[in-house]
């Protein structure tokens, strides 16, 4: 599935598989690029810091945008499973057994992508805490575009993991997910 397939079922709001959790990477994604953008025109500028700095955290940013755009698609495959899951026969104890299991497997998965995305969304937050004020000012809107899109991918992909909470059982990894979630959100306040 290509990443434009992805964009467009979150546009479609008759598609009920890909949502907030794809659209927070893809947002992530579009403030990774931004931020890689801001940080090639600065480049040659004589600026606060040495063009070989700009340069390579520009390509960081790259590599994290199309890591960021692989996750909006993973989002939807994540989904996909618990959509699997609910749909195992539940007629005996046995086959009730499974269903949960999986479950609970599937839920965890979709609960891991967001938190991959958040932290790749956050290495993108901190490299614009690092040019703050030392980038090209002509690129100054792109720039807050980005650290806007930033917040909202983090605390997208945190709420995320939130949402696939209640289908974990296991105690101690519904709570690591639940501290890793509002840790997300306290990088981005």
């Amino acid at each position: 599935m290509s990443i434009y397939e992805i964009l467009d079922k979150i546009i479609d709001s008759k598609n009920a598989t890909v949502g907030g959790g794809a659209a927070s990477a893809m947002a992530g994604a579009l403030a990774a690029g931004l931020t890689g953008m801001v940080l090639r025109i600065s480049i040659g500028k004589g600026l606060d810091m040495a063009d070989e700095l700009y340069l390579s955290l520009a390509e960081e940013s790259d590599s994290i945008a199309e890591k960021l755009k692989q996750g909006a698609v993973n989002d939807e495959k994540a989904f996909l499973k618990i959509k699997d899951a609910f749909a195992l026969p539940k007629s005996n104890e046995d086959e009730k057994s499974i269903r949960r299991a999986a479950i609970e497997e599937a839920a965890q998965g979709a609960a891991d992508v967001p938190l991959q995305n958040g932290l790749l969304a956050i290495r993108i937050s901190e490299i614009t805490k690092e040019i703050d004020g030392r980038y090209n000012g002509a690129a100054s809107s792109d720039f807050e575009c980005a650290r806007m899109l930033l917040k909202t991918a983090v605390i997208g992909c945190a709420l995320n993991i939130e949402a696939n909470l209640p289908l974990i059982k296991s105690r101690e990894t519904s709570e690591c997910l639940a501290e890793a979630s509002a840790s997300l959100k306290r990088a981005v306040q």
